[in-house]
């Protein structure tokens, strides 16, 4: 007895996946020009890669971050390598430059903002379990050395990315990412006039 036909059905499928046309996508692109953004702020604090630089930036502006803080050898714009990766995000994030990362975070801690570092320590929860508040500046520290015990002692508090591999960690950038866009999210739900902001 041989086995039973698959049934075949005629028409047009239940739903059909379209991409977005040129003219919607920039249609999205202007309506998040109007969106406000969030109280959060990012500072790279010696971020050696300008590939990485660029690629926070390109991150931050899709997560909806409101500033980017470039502190010690982190490169800024302008710079070709910041392009290449931010494709131009670098210039619709406002961004300072400032050599010494400590004086930034200060002044934050005495504006109110929570100051939370990404970074492996003993006391560090999951960002899963992070439950952020607004003002928040979250701290992203060097490629290999991390941040130093100077503004690990400004911080509030530290969380990081369990891992479920072999390797420790996961590139500067795509931690970010990760980070960004869970706070992101969270903020966002006590701010509902802000949408989500496209990704493109």
């Amino acid at each position: 007895m041989g086995h039973p036909a698959q049934a075949r059905t005629s028409g047009p499928p239940p739903f059909l996946m379209r991409k977005l046309s040129h003219s919607e996508l920039l249609a999205r692109q202007q309506a998040n020009k109007k969106s406000p953004r969030l109280s959060f702020s990012v500072l790279l604090n010696n971020i050696r890669s300008l590939h990485n630089v660029g690629s926070i930036f390109r991150t931050a502006d899709g997560a909806g971050v409101e500033k980017v803080y470039l502190c010690g050898i982190t490169g800024h714009p302008p710079d070709s390598k910041i392009s290449k990766t931010a494709l131009g995000a670098e210039k619709e994030v406002p961004w300072e430059y400032h050599r010494n990362a400590g004086e930034v975070l200060r002044r934050l801690k005495a504006a109110g903002h929570r100051i939370v570092l990404l970074e492996q320590l003993e006391q560090s929860i999951s960002y899963e379990k992070f439950e952020p508040a607004a003002p928040l500046c979250l701290v992203v520290g060097n490629e290999i050395e991390g941040v130093s015990e100077e503004l690990l002692a400004l911080c509030d508090q530290t969380i990081e990315i369990p891992m479920a591999g072999l390797k420790n960690s996961l590139n500067v950038s795509v931690a970010f990412g990760v980070v960004a866009f869970h706070i992101g999210n969270l903020l966002r739900r006590d701010v509902p006039q802000c949408p989500v902001r496209g990704v493109f």
